[in-house]
């Protein structure tokens, strides 16, 4: 019975991970002016992949994605006129919100944080 508080513990933890599932459209401000990228995730249980589409820098897969409690991380490699360039994602999520920030993995540029609401 020693294992009873852990196992109450960790299925109480489990349904209070949040599900994105599903399509969400982003905007942000970045240094060119008004930014949208589409994402649509699939969840399960912590594990998250799926796609994300901009006309910046076209489709991406999503990868290395995990959501830990209200958190999402994940990674995506992006087309940058020649260049594939990885770009890690972080966000808070609310029911039908997200607050993420992005920025390249070698942390070479200043942060973009954007708004995601599920579509």
């Amino acid at each position: 019975m020693k294992w009873l508080p852990a196992l109450i513990a960790f299925f109480a933890f489990s349904a209070w991970a949040a599900d994105i599932s599903g399509n969400w459209k982003a905007t942000a401000e970045g240094p060119n002016g008004a930014m949208e990228r589409t994402f649509t995730f699939k969840q399960d249980g912590a594990k998250v992949t799926g796609e994300t589409t901009s006309t910046f820098t076209g489709k991406s897969t999503i990868t290395d994605g995990k959501v830990e409690g209200d958190t999402v991380t994940f990674t995506i490699t992006a087309k940058l006129g020649d260049q594939d360039v990885k770009l890690s994602y972080k966000g808070k999520i609310a029911t039908s919100e997200i607050k993420f920030t992005s920025q390249m993995a070698d942390g070479g540029n200043a942060p973009i944080e954007w708004t995601a609401k599920k579509q």
